[in-house]
């Protein structure tokens, strides 16, 4: 058959392309890809800004395309490129000279992503690997390189295999040395689940680091479902860290879901490690679920679900850590059965005192609470002051904005009654600027004084309100330069006869309640009150009237020298026989104090007892001594109206600053 002019240039041009494609196909076979090695190492340094280099031997396969993908595109050869002796150097500055050394890498690509920009990494191996990283003090690393301006490129890499390896790692902003080294898990029950062992050692803040761990050897990022298992624990310093999940989502890489354990000496340790600004504390121990969601270029993370103990203490609960600008923001809920306030140390100012003294001398430590915002609830069911009447039901709302620390409110129960207070410590000045308004209603009387066996059959309700305002980093310098007002009233009950006579030094009835035993006497009112000018709380009013007698105190607590100083003018209402009724006094400090009958009116009646008994007759000496029991009536309403009104501004009136 004879073929037509046009024909044969047809196919004359087909036959040349096919000559094209296969000599392209043979060159490609047969091109010694180690001679490109020195254009493809300068290209990439170029780049990249650091020396880049294939040491070993480079080479090119062509594979068969993809029997999963639909149509034509299964049928496109994709080359499969081996790489030995794989190397980047790190900065000048650097103690170690290579960033990475990798002995063998071998990386498979989908050739036609490549014409729009996109490097798609079907299978990428790599084997032998070593890396030395390192972080500076002020922020900078080895591992970011020279920046070209906005990428051109996208990479997709779909599937990763590990092998065996080395990593350090240096920190010096948290005083990290951190070493690990991989091998590979070829046989036993965790070959089925991770493909790699490691273990870890070094340094960290001068003290040891010693652990290891268990991860997946191949990583598919083609997925968005896939899981990657971890296993990891290790001692840092005075922490010690475990966890086990899954990194989910690692094409994103979108999330990780990790059950986390911590333990250590102090929560405060693990600051240079989160970032979290965590109290001193005795040693902790917790576990929860850690879930990491990246947005953007940040981690926001939750501890969720959480479990554990500081101290005495138990804690549980979710907390979540987002990073923002320009603090991080700590959120969430804690609930706990049992708190010990002396766990949370120096943070409340409840550690220790300073020799002699009785109010809290810790100093709060305000450097850091610039770290991060705050915006906690917690709930305790018990909370426990050392030799103190333990609280109940306790309620707050924490709230830590540029270094402005809130309590609002704080509720708790106490002494079958209730409290509450709104707290605000600023810590913006060097000397952190303190207000407290407290309110408390319906304590039981018998439960305020826990120890005391003679008041455990009284009876009574206590009301009392409080706001003081104060300046310095601990509570005694706070209450020290405190200035307010504060004021209590018991409206009806009844209190030990013991107790009253006691006060009122009535020997015969004194004489009387021990044989026999105590009695209750009805309590008609109590109301007292006092004005706060920088640190000495004056009273203005604090009576005590019963139905067999009325107690009037005047005097000052002076809480910037731990003193205090009282005039007790005990009345008894009808007659006392043998009574030594005289004014008391109540001195010396708050760790010392001294309680007793004021010398001269007791001198004064002793003496003219001993003078009737030796002029007149040895029975009127009794004369001095009986109390004829006339007192003015107290008008317990007005009083009590009085005290309210006094209350109520405490509670109202703005404070005045020290």
């Amino acid at each position: 058959m004879k073929i037509s002019r046009p024909l044969k240039i047809v196919l004359g041009l087909f036959a040349t392309l096919l000559l094209v494609m296969v000599a392209f196909v043979i060159f490609v076979l047969a091109f010694d890809w180690n001679r490109a090695r020195p254009w493809i190492n300068q290209r990439v340094s170029d780049s990249i800004g650091r020396p880049f280099a294939i040491n070993g031997d480079l080479r090119v396969q062509w594979e068969q395309g993809d029997a999963s993908e639909a149509g034509w595109r299964r049928y496109v050869p994709r080359p499969r490129i081996s790489a030995a002796g794989v190397s980047v150097a790190n900065p000048a500055w650097s103690s170690s000279p290579q960033l990475v050394n990798v002995g063998s890498i071998v990386v498979a690509l989908h050739p036609l992503p490549l014409l729009h920009k996109e490097v798609a990494i079907t299978d990428l191996a790599v084997d032998k690997i070593n890396v030395d990283a390192e972080r500076r003090a002020d922020g900078s690393n080895s591992w970011t390189f020279k920046d070209n301006g906005p990428a051109t490129w996208e990479v997709d890499i779909q599937r990763l295999t590990l092998g065996e390896g080395k990593v350090r790692y240096l920190d010096d902003t948290i005083k990290l040395d951190l070493r690990a080294e991989a091998s590979g898990i070829n046989d036993g029950a965790d070959a089925q689940k991770y493909g790699l062992r490691f273990d870890l050692s070094g340094s960290y803040r001068n003290a040891p680091v010693t652990g290891g761990g268990k991860v997946g050897k191949v990583l598919s990022l083609r997925d968005t479902h896939t899981n990657f298992p971890v296993q990891a624990s290790a001692n840092l310093g005075k922490n010690k860290i475990a966890i086990e999940g899954l990194v989910t989502d690692p094409r994103a890489p979108a999330g990780l879901d990790l059950k986390l354990s911590l333990a250590g000496a102090s929560m405060a340790d693990l600051y240079p490690l989160t970032g979290v600004l965590l109290p001193e504390t005795p040693p902790y121990a917790t576990t929860g679920r850690l879930i990491g969601k990246k947005s953007g270029a940040a981690w926001n993370w939750t501890y969720k679900n959480f479990t554990g103990t500081v101290g005495g203490s138990d804690l549980e609960g979710t907390l979540a850590y987002t990073p923002r600008k320009p603090r991080p923001l700590l959120t969430g809920a804690i609930t706990s059965r049992q708190l010990r306030l002396e766990d949370l140390g120096p943070t409340i100012g409840t550690k220790e005192t300073k020799a002699g003294k009785a109010l809290p001398a810790d100093q709060f430590n305000t450097a850091k609470w610039d770290a991060l915002d705050a915006d906690v609830k917690f709930s305790g069911k018990k909370l426990i002051r050392t030799h103190d009447i333990p609280l109940q039901d306790i309620d707050t709302h924490i709230r830590m904005t540029d270094k402005v620390l809130t309590l609002t409110p704080l509720n708790f129960g106490m002494a079958g009654g209730d409290i509450t207070s709104n707290i605000k410590l600023d810590g913006r000045q060097k000397q952190i600027d303190a207000q407290v308004r407290m309110a408390a209603r319906h304590l039981k009387i018998r439960q305020l004084f826990p120890k005391l066996e003679s008041m455990q059959a009284s009876v009574g309700e206590v009301s009392a309100d409080a706001a003081l305002a104060g300046k310095g980093n601990s509570v005694s310098a706070m209450l020290a330069t405190s200035s307010g007002e504060l004021g209590a009233t018991v409206s009806e009950g009844s209190v030990s006869k013991f107790v009253l006579e006691a006060a009122g030094l009535n020997i015969a009835n004194l004489v009387f309640v021990k044989l026999f035993g105590d009695k209750q006497i009805q309590l008609n009112c109590l109301a007292g009150d006092f004005v706060v000018e920088h640190g000495k709380a004056q009273t203005r009013r604090f009576v005590v009237d019963t139905q067999e007698a009325v107690i009037n105190v005047s005097g000052n607590v002076d809480m910037a020298k731990e003193t205090l100083d009282f005039d007790v003018r005990p009345q008894t209402k009808g007659v006392r026989i043998i009574s030594l009724r005289t004014p008391l006094y109540a001195k010396g400090t708050f760790t010392n104090p001294d309680v007793g009958p004021q010398k001269g009116p007791l001198a004064l009646k002793a003496g003219a007892a001993v003078a009737l008994a030796t002029i007149v007759n040895p029975v009127a000496a009794i004369i001095p001594l009986v109390n004829p029991g006339k007192v003015d009536p107290v008008d317990c309403p007005a009083l009590l109206a009085q005290a309210n009104q006094t209350r109520t501004q405490a509670k109202t009136q703005p404070l005045k600053k020290p």
